[in-house]
């Protein structure tokens, strides 16, 4: 992402955005009857372009809790009690203490076994289970609410792992519970003599619920007088996206949008707002034990970096998708490095290479092979730095980051923070980023942003794209729409375009610091705001064939067009798919031409799948997640010349089955 956007409160704006609702509620509602247009399709071999194969993906930013507490599925917030700083005693937060200051005092020292993670929790018991001060029923301790609780399902077993230490006998209970404390979903009670945890010792096992909660907690109680030292307690669901520790709803939601890159670790977040808070990646590979976290200060959280530099190539990985690394080129939001010291970030940003691509036996390499992967990782993508062109040694720096990368790894694609009439032989480059964002009309007008691009040299990397202001809400259909003609613009510049992403791609609901977002979740539930479908119509489209199109409606320019031929992998069936996005109040009867085809259209076996609402302005949300969603029928009698009807404000899509017989993709 970019720098952050301020969140306005004051009661006109309020105003004028409950006036806007109305203009477009009142707009949609004076719909009387549809007009007339024409579509014609040039599907002729002589016209077909090839897409790039990777055109569209996914770009992830550490934002709105969208990795801790969200994709990552550690349920443990501040795991190391590292958040709080190196100075202790310090702020344990969100742990919490049970009991009293009579009955236990809990804070923090420097006496971990970690040497980069220091902090651990010191737990001085003052009560017993019995004598004089006899501990309160349940004992006392610590406990952790996670993100906004934990959600604790019936049956499902989950990976509970600390480390303990004490010079005294111990009996600590770890229990999943209610979240006031009160009902006991699973627990196990931990006991030894004064000698077994004389040093820090790792404890593992399992807990299963007995019960579901979606509110639930992590409690480490004890009723026993002493004093214990706790350090990197974690819980993660057995149940992870291909065992590999992400959420499985939110990754297969991100699965189902077959998505052909990954850019990550984020825009601001990959900068900070300052150097020691960027993304060391560093600092996120290896043990989870041994990761020291940092303090997200661009979007104002603490990470543990469990969702680390290996866990986004693994992502990638699983996804099928190739990595796109955005490195930090010495910049964040308020400083920067000279070119004349920037040469040991260069080569922290070589060796990151070698962690993804070297063989097992190198340096780094065999830290790769030693979390698990000793093959090497594709990744064939380097972004240096996040829009900071306009900063004083973004050009210097680059064209060092640039000739270091492409001396030890030629085939690396590099991309540039600089505009294309910036890129030359002095100072090359793979590919540009471009970041557009924009009002829903605006966005829509840029369907034309990279017609009169010049047609060689480097391509662009449109990789942050959003709607933002007063009618994107927390993702609208009308921005949505907007979306998909911009995309459709893409497509039909995929001779200069070769990859688009939106963003952000993920809001936690109780921490929202960006609207609107593709994905919304909390700790149990998660929806795909309208423009996550919108994505569903553009998935086949990388490596897919794309055809000229032409759209005629007399005084009427909120239409556009698209037509590829794509192949199922399921049956390897051909398709002729046209998208057609009206942004505007009035129903459409079109009449389609196509014209070209190798091959006749079937008359069976089509589809017609269209996204729209009641109004412009609907969102989905938790309690109505598919309010806006797509909605497929068949396509009765498909032919190369039909009319078809196209509702206002929607998205529709006519994937036409074609004959098996001479048709090719490119």
């Amino acid at each position: 992402m970019a720098v952050p956007r301020a969140y306005a409160g004051h009661r006109l704006r309020c105003v004028l955005v409950v006036v806007c609702a109305l203009c477009w509620a009142s707009s949609y509602a004076r719909f009387v009857e549809g007009q007339a247009g024409q579509l014609s399709v040039d599907a002729s071999p002589q016209t077909a372009r090839k897409m790039p194969d990777k055109m569209f993906g996914i770009f992830f930013e550490e934002i709105n809790h969208a990795g801790a507490g969200g994709l990552w599925a550690e349920l443990v917030s501040n795991r190391g009690f590292e958040a709080g700083g190196p100075n202790t005693p310090s702020n344990i937060d969100p742990w919490f203490i049970i009991g009293n200051e009579s009955s236990i005092i809990v804070g923090t020292d420097r006496t971990s076994c970690f040497e980069r993670n220091p902090v651990a929790l010191r737990m001085e018991v003052l009560c017993g289970s019995k004598g004089t001060n006899v501990c309160p029923s349940g004992g006392v301790g610590v406990y952790n609410p996670g993100y906004w609780g934990m959600n604790i399902e019936r049956r499902k077993g989950y990976k509970v792992s600390l480390h303990i230490r004490s010079s005294d006998a111990v009996s600590l209970t770890i229990s999943l519970t209610s979240s006031d404390g009160l009902h006991k979903l699973a627990s196990r009670t931990i006991t030894g003599g004064k000698k077994q945890f004389a040093n820090w010792t790792k404890i593992q096992f399992r807990l299963y619920s007995s019960q579901n909660n979606t509110n639930s907690r992590l409690q480490i109680t004890t009723t026993k007088t002493g004093v214990v030292w706790l350090d990197q307690v974690s819980v993660m669901p057995s149940d992870t996206y291909m065992g590999h520790g992400f959420r499985k709803d939110l990754a297969s939601m991100l699965a189902n949008l077959k998505p052909q890159f990954l850019k990550f670790p984020g825009g601001n977040y990959a900068m900070g707002n300052y150097l020691r808070n960027a993304f060391h990646w560093g600092e996120t590979v290896g043990p989870w034990e041994e990761r020291p976290g940092h303090v997200n200060d661009a979007w104002g959280y603490w990470t543990d970096d469990g969702l680390g530099f290996f866990e986004f190539l693994q992502l990638a990985e699983d996804l099928g998708a190739s990595p796109v690394w955005v490195v930090n080129d010495g910049a964040s939001i308020n400083e920067e490095v000279p070119t004349a010291i920037i040469a040991s970030l260069v080569k922290d940003v070589v060796d990151g290479i070698e962690f993804a691509r070297g063989g097992a036996n190198t340096t780094w390499g065999s830290v790769r092979a030693a979390m698990g992967h000793p093959q090497p990782f594709k990744l064939d993508y380097v972004s240096i730095g996040n829009q900071e062109c306009w900063m004083l040694y973004y050009r210097g720096n680059y064209q060092k980051f640039y000739s270091a990368i492409k001396a030890a790894y030629p085939d690396i694609n590099i991309i540039s923070s600089c505009d294309k009439s910036t890129i030359s032989a002095s100072n090359p480059a793979d590919l540009y980023d471009v970041h557009v964002y924009a009002s829903s009309a605006n966005m829509f007008s840029r369907a034309s942003m990279f017609d009169n691009t010049p047609r060689s040299g480097p391509k662009a990397i449109v990789s942050e794209y959003a709607v933002t202001g007063n009618d994107a809400g927390k993702g609208t259909l009308v921005a949505a729409l907007a979306e998909a003609a911009f995309l459709v613009g893409l497509e039909k510049n995929s001779d200069v375009v070769e990859m688009a992403s939106c963003a952000p791609l993920f809001v936690n609901d109780n921490d929202r610091r960006w609207s609107p977002d593709a994905i919304v979740f909390n700790s149990w539930q998660h929806y795909g705001c309208p423009n996550y479908w919108m994505l569903h119509f553009f998935k086949d489209s990388s490596g897919a064939t794309f055809h000229p199109t032409a759209m005629q409606v007399s005084n009427y320019d909120q239409m556009v067009a698209s037509a590829i031929t794509w192949q199922s992998p399921k049956d390897k069936s051909t398709y002729l798919k046209i998208k057609v996005v009206n942004f505007g109040s009035k129903a459409m009867d079109l009449n389609i031409t196509v014209t070209g085809l190798e091959s006749g259209i079937k008359s069976s076996g089509s589809k017609k799948t269209v996204l729209t609402s009641a109004a412009a302005l609907d969102e989905n949300s938790f309690e109505q997640p598919e309010k806006v969603a797509p909605v497929s029928s068949p396509v009765a009698d498909a032919k190369q010349q039909m009319g078809v009807s196209v509702s206002p404000y929607s998205l529709t899509s006519f994937d036409l089955l074609l004959e098996p017989s001479k048709h090719s993709i490119i």
